[in-house]
């Protein structure tokens, strides 16, 4: 799995990036790709915008950025979700995201400190 799979848009404000929603999970983590989306798992309901901002807090932390850089911009009330992120590159985002989704094998070897 790579980021370079992930439909991506570069827009005026930032990045939009895709996501496969599955809320009700057993816990929130990026858990893959799905269909040129990034899928996350959140173990928040889809209710009353618990499921959104649980996305919102796991995309943040995964991808190391601050909260007020992710936002929902559009599918509030559907799985299929779009986010903007702000201030990072797209580079850099491909680069955090190649890394969660990278294989634990794949990791290479050396101190991991």
């Amino acid at each position: 799995m790579a980021a370079d799979s992930i439909d991506f848009r570069i827009v005026a404000d930032g990045i939009l990036l895709p996501v496969q929603a599955q809320p009700g999970a057993r816990r929130s983590a990026v858990s893959g790709l799905h269909a040129g989306r990034l899928k996350v798992a959140v173990a928040a309901p889809p209710e009353k915008g618990k499921a959104n901002d649980e996305l919102v807090r796991v995309l943040a932390a995964s991808l190391d950025l601050p909260r007020r850089q992710v936002t929902l911009q559009r599918g509030e009330a559907s799985r299929e979700k779009q986010f903007l992120l702000t201030g990072v590159s797209i580079d850099d985002v491909r680069v955090r995201l190649n890394r969660i989704l990278a294989p634990p094998n794949d990791s290479p070897g050396g101190p991991t400190g």
